[in-house]
């Protein structure tokens, strides 16, 4: 004869040396690192219909796909025109000829 799960019931378990807290409640499953709250649920619901192993598929496909090539926006490129322009235009404006007039200048355009 079974007993029914009516709470959670929880056990600790060592993974390739790290320490887990694995929860086992009448809605699924829930295998976190000792002291977290979060981890990898599943629901009970999941594990009986199958979506479990199309889950654990698409991520073993995903983690196991070649890197993906980055390029790069057209909104950045126009963005680095801009920060160009405006670099140059900062380094021909004169310095500050006193101590104190940088903090000055900086105080008027705020």
């Amino acid at each position: 004869m079974t007993t029914a799960l009516e709470g959670p019931l929880k056990r600790a378990l060592v993974i390739d040396g790290e320490p887990y807290t694995l929860t086992i409640t009448p809605d699924g499953l829930n295998l976190a690192p000792k002291g977290r709250r979060k981890g990898h649920a599943l629901a009970w619901r999941d594990l009986v219909s199958g979506e479990a192993a199309l889950a654990t598929a698409l991520n073993a496909s995903l983690h196991n796909a070649p890197a993906a090539r980055v390029t790069q926006p057209a909104a950045t490129a126009g963005a680095a025109r801009t920060t160009a322009k405006t670099a140059a235009k900062t380094a021909a404006a004169p310095g500050p000829t006193r101590p104190g007039a940088a903090r000055k200048r900086a105080s008027r355009t705020r």
